[in-house]
């Protein structure tokens, strides 16, 4: 079994390193932290020249029609950068469920403008005061005929306003749990009123939708009716797999970042790589990252070929690419001293990365749930 990168794709994953090298690396986040907005749309239009938007977009729709695999390299520099935007979103929840479930006619309206870099969705699921829990879902969608009319509230929604349109989970049905939750696609309007919310990584904006008997046509319909908890079931696979990818490029620049400081940074004349406790935590931090990268790996080879255990293998990974993340990006910051409590460094950005992550899509504590499950226990 080698689930291990092939040439091409590592080939690829390095043109996209020198491409977000030429364009400032994480100056692209400090400058979208500032709002600067415009920077980020231009290096996103080189990514598209480049042909990130298309690697799993099907052939007849304009895309490369390839596997979950052949977006790693490319996941992996963008967490090495930081990097701001919905291309996760997009392209690893919202292309696999329109491909699997979508309808032709949803299909041809949004993927053949997702490969082309003109599309761009985000997840609208959290809503106030709740969690990612079925029966935290309460946004009605109410069917009128033709027409669905929707009413509610949806809270931290990653980059609405860079978003298109939004996935949004909506219950359809009067029973409490699972069943009775549909999928719709909202595409964004003046209909739709967005208020920004703060979070703790400046690089990822939230906003707080609300919608107030706001109308869309039923084929907006994501996946069958009363349904839709099973197909996001099936999205929250393909969008943690990506999610691992990112999280193990994060961890590969801090163990980058830290290890050349400790080679410059002399204490009692001597650089203070030298010192056993340095040394240590470098390599506990190597041995994070590599561990993390080989279930980023597997969950990602599991996913595209459907294997037996890729339930289990998804969520162990993401589980522990979260954690390791949190812990590698803590331990940079103490090798940095006092400098790496500053926002001169990049220490913070992948500090405030790592948090946000560590609960997006559902708290750690579901996700072991999750894992269990899938392992039978």
């Amino acid at each position: 079994m080698d689930f291990s990168l092939s040439e091409e794709q590592v080939m690829f994953g390095n043109y996209v390193r020198k491409y977000l090298a030429d364009k400032g690396e994480t100056k692209i986040a400090r400058d979208f932290i500032k709002g600067d907005t415009e920077h980020y749309q231009s290096i996103f239009s080189g990514l598209v020249e480049l042909g990130c938007t298309a690697i799993t977009v099907p052939e007849e729709y304009g895309g490369m029609g390839l596997g979950a695999l052949d977006l790693v390299p490319v996941l992996e520099e963008m967490g090495r950068n930081v990097l701001p935007g919905l291309f996760v979103e997009t392209n690893a929840f919202a292309v696999p469920i329109l491909e699997k479930f979508g309808t032709e006619e949803q299909k041809q309206k949004y993927l053949p403008g997702i490969a082309e870099g003109a599309q761009t969705f985000s997840i609208a699921w959290l809503e106030p005061g709740g969690s990612y829990k079925s029966s935290d879902i309460h946004m009605t969608a109410t069917i009128e005929g033709e027409d669905i009319l929707l009413n509610g509230t949806k809270s931290l929604v990653p980059d609405a306003r860079l978003a298109s349109s939004l996935i949004v989970p909506v219950r359809t049905g009067e029973e409490e749990g699972e069943t009775g939750i549909s999928l719709v696609i909202l595409d964004l309007s003046e209909q739709t009123q967005l208020r920004s919310q703060k979070n703790i990584d400046e690089s990822r904006h939230l906003a707080e939708l609300t919608l107030k008997d706001v109308r869309i046509e039923k084929g907006q319909l994501l996946g069958p009716l009363h349904q839709g908890w099973e197909v996001l079931e099936e999205g929250l696979l393909s969008v943690n797999a990506a999610l691992a990818s990112i999280m193990v490029g994060g961890m590969d620049k801090i163990v980058e970042m830290a290890a050349e400081y400790a080679k410059i940074r002399v204490q009692f004349g001597q650089p203070i790589g030298r010192f056993q406790a340095i040394k240590h935590r470098i390599a506990d931090m190597k041995v994070d990252l590599e561990t993390a990268r080989s279930l980023a790996y597997y969950a990602n080879w599991a996913l595209e070929t459907g294997a037996d255990d890729r339930v289990q293998a998804i969520f162990s990974a993401r589980l522990f690419a979260a954690e390791a993340f949190n812990r590698t990006a803590g331990h940079n910051v103490q090798i940095h001293g006092g400098i790496g409590f500053t926002e001169e460094l990049d220490c913070h950005l992948f500090v405030k990365r790592a948090r946000f992550y560590e609960n997006y899509l559902g708290s750690s504590h579901d996700y072991y749930e999750k894992a269990a499950a899938g392992l039978g226990w």
